[in-house]
């Protein structure tokens, strides 16, 4: 489940429906910085939540794993 922010925390715009399009040419393996060019992002507030958001859930998932296992 994608929980990604609709809006940049900073600057309030609207960055929620480009984070499909980012991710999908991320995985191509195409540069981030010119993605995120592409995409019209320009400010770094707004850019920050697509280079920090990756991944997130999913090592929080590993981390809980890994915690779960310690206290046995």
């Amino acid at each position: 489940m994608n929980k990604f922010p609709i809006r940049c925390f900073t600057c309030g715009k609207i960055i929620g429906h480009l984070y499909r399009e980012y991710e999908y040419r991320v995985n191509k393996g195409e540069d981030r910085g010119k993605i995120m060019d592409d995409l019209g992002l320009n400010r770094y507030c707004c850019r920050r939540h697509f280079l920090a958001f990756e991944g997130v859930e999913d090592r929080s998932i590993l981390i809980n794993e890994y915690v779960t296992e310690e206290v046995k």
